[in-house]
């Protein structure tokens, strides 16, 4: 069998954009229903969501065959984990609270085989279709995407060091934590919270490498991809639902 390819990687680097939805749900009937409604990718969270590595598992097998992208945040930046979550299939990493070039490193050390990292070696993962995909060991990096979160004041310093690490595919700015530590906690629309993001994304763009971002406002999102964010999540499942479902009820029951 070939290497499975990772159509979302294989896009950013051509510069196609990629518009995206992030899901909470941590259900694999709810991941098959959204992975066949349009988006290129769907982001599976583990950081803030009640996700663990067997509900990855089957919502994985939910989208297998469908055009939407799985792209999955580890709660952190850390080597069993990102071993367990590629094993499985996973070749789409966010890896959230990234602040150094340092950090950076090893987040991509963490998805490759020695001599050029240290993930740990298994036979015949699910990833490598138990062992059907000849030489999956010494070509699974070309089909691994790591997107690397800025989050921090001290990784907005940091943050052309951070992509201008060898394997690092794009950076994505996360605007909740961002507010936070630009004293603003709550508010991702405070103009100086917007200011920066706009700076960050001009700088991720000169150095060559895709940006990201997260925002449930379609005015926002448009303005972001006009900046030239590769890589947007234009909202949530948790809230589609919660904003759909009250509409609907609200609509019989003023």
């Amino acid at each position: 069998m070939d290497m499975p390819i990772n159509h979302f990687k294989h896009a950013i680097q051509s510069g196609q954009k990629q518009i995206g939805l992030w899901s909470h749900l941590c259900s694999n009937i709810s991941t098959e229903i959204l992975a066949h409604c349009g988006f290129d990718w769907l982001l599976l969270d583990m950081e803030h969501s009640p996700n663990d590595l067997s509900e990855i598992l089957v919502q994985l097998q939910a989208m297998k065959g469908s055009p939407t992208t799985p792209i999955v945040r580890p709660p952190w930046n850390e080597m069993v984990t990102f071993k367990r979550l590629l094993d499985v299939g996973v070749q789409t990493l966010l890896v959230p609270y990234i602040q150094t070039e340092e950090e950076a490193r090893q987040a991509v050390s963490y998805t490759r085989y020695p001599p050029h990292g240290v993930r740990g070696y298994a036979g015949a993962p699910r990833a490598s279709h138990y062992g059907r995909v000849k030489g999956y060991a010494h070509h699974s990096s070309e089909e691994i995407c790591m997107l690397l979160q800025v989050e921090t004041v001290l990784g907005l310093q940091n943050i052309e060091a951070i992509a201008n690490v060898e394997g690092v595919d794009g950076v994505f700015i996360g605007p909740g934590d961002l507010s936070a530590a630009l004293g603003h906690l709550g508010n991702p629309k405070h103009p100086d919270v917007l200011k920066v993001i706009d700076e960050s994304i001009a700088r991720i763009r000169a150095c060559g490498k895709a940006a990201g971002i997260l925002t449930g406002d379609e005015v926002l999102a448009k303005h972001y991809v006009e900046q030239g964010c590769l890589f947007v999540a234009v909202g949530a499942d948790q809230n589609v639902l919660r904003d759909s479902a009250t509409a609907l009820a609200g609509r019989f029951k003023p």
